[in-house]
């Protein structure tokens, strides 16, 4: 498991309840018991640890993120461009 992985987990697994098993790449937040508002505030805990902006649309009744897996995926994606951007002259 790489970092970006690692990290991204923790930061779920701070928005699960108590009693939450082990985490997977395939759970569905849902599932877990993550709600839309977790959902946001997962997001702004995201953009501050890695210093990201993610898009997402609060009033858009479709989920971005459905699994564990598609928040990682994300985040790899806006990290990877952070990183490309930064390196550009």
């Amino acid at each position: 498991m790489d970092d970006i992985t690692a990290n991204v987990i923790g930061i779920i697994a701070k928005r699960l309840p108590v009693n939450a098993q082990k985490l997977e790449m395939t759970d569905r937040l849902e599932e877990l018991g993550i709600n839309s508002l977790n959902v946001v505030e997962m997001i702004f805990d995201l953009e501050e640890y890695f210093g990201i902006q993610i898009s997402f649309d609060s009033k858009d009744p479709r989920p971005e993120f459905e699994t564990v897996s598609d928040v990682v995926d994300a985040t790899r994606s806006y990290v990877d461009r952070k990183r490309r951007e930064s390196s550009c002259p």
